[in-house]
């Protein structure tokens, strides 16, 4: 079960995903949506930052 990687294919399945989600939503609701998504992306981040520090202290 050797499957050679597609990033193409993978994009695509990634803005069908997101694009079904969206479908529907009102500019407001798609504005919180994005608001949300960056929070959250913005609190990884700063999580993923804080361990490195912590790794690079050792």
């Amino acid at each position: 079960m050797n499957e050679e990687f597609d990033c193409v294919e993978m994009k695509r399945k990634g803005a069908e995903k997101l694009q079904k989600k969206l479908t529907g939503l009102t500019i407001e609701e798609e504005l919180e949506f994005w608001k949300e998504r960056t929070n959250e992306l913005k609190k990884e981040q700063q999580a993923l930052n804080r361990a490195k520090k912590k790794m690079s202290k050792v």
